[in-house]
């Protein structure tokens, strides 16, 4: 079982226009909502919930305390970052309750070494970074561990089913799905043409951030209406 995380929250009105002047004051908007719950709007504290976020993420478990009404559980759904700052600007946080499965993301925790990286210059490749999972919220576990020292060769391929996780959570990724490999060194007109690329697309990026200045800053969607069976599932 993952540590479980306090926070603490105001409820506010449902004022879009708000919004800016919430997250001028360092605060971030919020909304909470669960199965059989109305969805409620909320306000966090930005350093606050970015420093919890950073170490709960979606697997862990946070007790979240709005005013003075009783802490509740829930799971950080999705969480939106501004384009620019990467700053947080809006949060949806998924009310659980401990006798219903859930699915969330867990992370996956790379370590070891491999020998087609160390000894024939091989470069790790990694197409994942976490699964999907459903189990109860009292079973979620903080990460999974993948040990990379199975790559011997550049045939060797660690998938979703290799992974080793507690028969109480069910892993909802493809099985066949490949995590990690090992990619055989490349040419010198291959790692030019890459660079290439990397820099067409770096253009292109700056452009489009160019063309976004001047606009009002993002709005996170909220108030809408949760469907009463969804899950959470971050995106």
């Amino acid at each position: 079982m993952v540590e479980t995380f306090t926070l603490k929250a105001e409820e506010r009105e449902q004022l879009k226009k708000q919004n800016r002047h919430l997250r001028m004051k360092g605060q971030v908007p919020a909304v909470v909502y669960g199965r059989e719950d109305k969805p409620f709007n909320i306000t966090l504290d930005r350093k606050i919930f970015k420093r919890i976020y950073g170490e709960a993420g979606t697997s862990a478990l946070i007790d979240l305390k709005v005013g003075d009404k009783s802490s509740f559980k829930v799971l950080a759904h999705d969480v939106q970052v501004h384009p620019v700052t990467g700053e947080p600007v809006h949060v949806d946080f998924y009310k659980v309750k401990m006798d219903e499965e859930i699915t969330t993301e867990i992370p996956l925790e790379f370590f070891g070494e491999s020998e087609a990286v160390k000894t024939m210059d091989g470069s790790l490749m990694t197409n994942r970074d976490n699964v999907e999972v459903e189990c109860l919220p009292a079973d979620l576990i903080s990460e999974i561990k993948v040990d990379i020292s199975v790559l011997k060769t550049f045939e060797d391929t660690i998938t979703v089913a290799d992974l080793d996780v507690p028969s109480s959570v069910k892993i909802l990724t493809e099985p066949e799905e490949v995590i990690a490999f090992v990619e055989e060194p490349r040419s010198e007109e291959e790692l030019e043409e890459l660079e290439e690329s990397a820099a067409d697309q770096e253009k292109e990026a700056i452009e489009q951030i160019a063309g976004e200045e001047g606009a009002e800053g993002v709005e996170g969607e909220e108030g809408a209406e949760k469907p009463a069976e969804e899950e959470p599932k971050a995106e």
